[in-house]
């Protein structure tokens, strides 16, 4: 399947084990420069912006029409999988290719540096160039709900927001061997509890999630009891009104945040329509991780995004990451049979 040679190819640049693609890297320039020449021996026209955005377009019949884009990035973090953004632009170089010329001009994106907070997006919509009429992006669900619905793809109805910042625990420091037990005042052990309770709270909002990824401990020493432990805190949920009361019941005060973008109805119409026409079932799945399409639908622009199912349990960012030929097969055939919809 050409597909998947493609990724493999693209797998490779960097160095394993993994994908190393780093945003603005000489690998990353690599994998634009082999993609552009996909792009053109599939007949599109390729240029980039002053970003480092590739894009390839196909003249529609109808140049007067905005223009319909498909596409994510090519970019990766360190040992990520074969999938993640890399599937969304060999798949929208091969459904362009199929579908040919249409009433819309179409084009294929890979923006750059997705995955440091989609700086290629972000430039695209601020500063530099037209924006297409719609965008529909095909990507990896990069979880397990579709797997265990036992269903191949999924409209994305919203990209969920997110909040971030730093909680600080304070305790009094004291020697590890001769502070009892029973007077002691630990920073870790209120800093522990206090983990326990955020992953209660998120528990407790539908389709909310939080993580503490990262602690320092104060002084740091194996014999010193912890005078004081800063937990950085990610919260994300689908709307404003559930991320509101995330950051609440955490108890907070973000540094960031983003908030959560819906993605246009037209465009998840047609996505829909296009995995009925294939006899799938028709299952909605909000995306839990960032997307260029949120940026693009932030700035006005009618997206929307295509899941496909992964597979080992949809872990991502890791060289485990997986989606079957099959599943990417109708993923292909879905997003053609939408942007022929949409070029209407």
């Amino acid at each position: 399947m050409r597909i998947f040679e493609r990724l493999e190819e693209l797998y490779a640049i960097g160095g394993g084990p993994g994908a190393n693609r780093p945003a603005y890297s000489p690998a990353e320039d690599e994998a634009i420069e082999l993609a552009a020449r996909w792009m053109s021996g599939a007949g599109l026209t390729v240029e980039r912006d002053t970003a480092g955005n590739l894009i390839g377009r196909l003249d529609g019949t109808c140049p007067e029409l905005p223009e319909l884009w498909t596409g994510s990035h090519l970019d990766s973090v360190p040992a990520g999988g074969r999938f993640d953004g890399a599937l969304g632009v060999v798949a929208g170089i091969e459904a362009v290719e199929r579908l040919g010329r249409q009433g819309r001009t179409l084009g294929v994106v890979s923006f750059r540096s997705e995955e440091v907070g989609c700086l290629g997006s972000r430039a695209r919509t601020a500063e530099i160039g037209e924006l297409p009429g719609a965008f529909v992006e095909l990507h990896i669900e990069q979880g397990p709900r579709l797997d265990r619905a036992g269903a191949p793809l999924a409209v994305v109805p919203a990209i969920v927001g997110y909040a971030r910042g730093e909680l600080t625990l304070t305790g009094r420091a004291g020697h590890a061997g001769t502070t009892p037990m029973d007077d002691r005042d630990d920073a870790l052990v209120a800093a522990a509890q206090r983990v326990l309770a955020i992953r209660e709270v998120a528990l407790g909002i539908p389709e909310a999630v939080a993580t503490v990824g990262r602690m320092i401990v104060e002084p740091g020493g194996v014999n010193v009891i912890p005078s004081a432990v800063t937990l950085s805190v990610d919260a994300r949920a689908p709307d404003r009104e559930r991320l509101d009361q995330l950051v609440a019941a955490i108890g907070f005060e973000p540094t960031l945040c983003v908030q959560p973008v819906a993605m246009d109805e037209a465009v998840c119409a047609a996505i829909r329509a296009a995995i009925e026409e294939l006899d799938l079932p028709v299952v909605e799945l909000p995306s839990g991780a960032g997307h260029d399409a949120g940026i693009l639908a932030a700035a006005g622009v009618p997206s929307a995004m295509l899941f496909v199912r992964s597979l080992n349990g949809g872990v991502s960012h890791s060289p485990e990451e997986l989606s079957s030929p099959e599943d990417v097969a109708l993923a292909v055939e879905a997003l053609g049979r939408t942007l022929e919809r949409l070029s209407c």
